[in-house]
């Protein structure tokens, strides 16, 4: 099995390198990433819920997927290639911003990553991969935020951070 890499990268996204996956977030060094938000036509989040085995936030709800780049692949490629791979579809994302967050696990691991923002559109029943994803639902931007507030618990960390941000960028 060949170890997964990131991209390092400093504050203005320009590449420094990469480094093995988990070390990376062991150190938590600076790396690029992407996250994906899917909307139907009723403007609902497709939301996902990790699958129970993961090695960090199994069970919890975050956005429709995310991941980090691969050298050579830019942002849309590789969010619509981690669409496939966890959700079984593919559609068309747009880039919508990018900020830096860092958030620390219990587990000794931390996300420190520069995450760009894509969009897109679908409408019908994602095919989930049960090695990703254990669940999937569609909900409304303010029906999340409310239960955002009142069960933080039932997200994962960077998606409690990346909603708030994407909800700036969009106002």
């Amino acid at each position: 099995m060949t170890q997964e890499h990131v991209i390092l990268v400093n504050e203005r996204d320009e590449p420094q390198g990469t480094m093995e996956k988990m070390e990376a977030h062991q150190k938590a060094v600076l790396h690029r990433a992407f996250s994906v938000f899917i909307f139907n036509d009723k403007k609902e989040l497709m939301l996902q819920q990790r699958a129970l085995h993961k090695y960090h936030s199994p069970g919890l709800w975050t956005n429709t997927c995310c991941s980090h780049q691969r050298m050579g692949e830019d942002s849309i490629d590789a969010g619509r290639r981690r669409l496939r791979e966890e959700m079984g579809f593919e559609t068309d994302l747009t880039f919508k911003g990018s900020f830096i967050y860092k958030a620390p696990f219990d587990n000794g691991l931390t996300e420190h990553e520069l995450d760009h923002i894509l969009v897109g559109h679908y409408q019908n029943v994602p095919q989930i991969n049960p090695e990703e994803v254990a669940s999937w639902r569609w909900i409304s931007m303010d029906e999340l935020k409310k239960d955002i507030d009142q069960n933080p618990e039932l997200y994962t960390v960077w998606f409690k951070i990346i909603f708030e941000k994407y909800c700036q960028l969009i106002s």
